[in-house]
């Protein structure tokens, strides 16, 4: 099973409407997903501090701004790899 990785932050709207986004989408169906805060891990804030929020599959990411069909064909582009 694909591991899905959202790369976030509390009080980020755009991270909460990824999320949404996520849950709601047929093609994550089956895709652990495991939601990061970066604020608790120095490495991750200053990696992906002003480009929040961040999906990562693998070695593949995929960066706000993030809509249904960018996420969609994000994650059939990783499974397909």
């Amino acid at each position: 099973m694909p591991q899905l990785i959202l790369y976030s932050t509390a009080y980020c709207s755009l991270c909460d409407k990824a999320l949404d986004l996520v849950i709601g989408l047929p093609a994550a169906a089956g895709m652990q997903l495991e939601v990061m805060d970066i604020a608790h891990d120095n490495g991750l804030l200053e990696r992906y501090g002003d480009r929040i929020p961040v999906f990562r599959v693998g070695n593949k990411e995929l960066q706000a701004p993030i809509d249904a069909n960018g996420l969609t064909k994000f994650l059939a582009a990783v499974e397909s790899a």
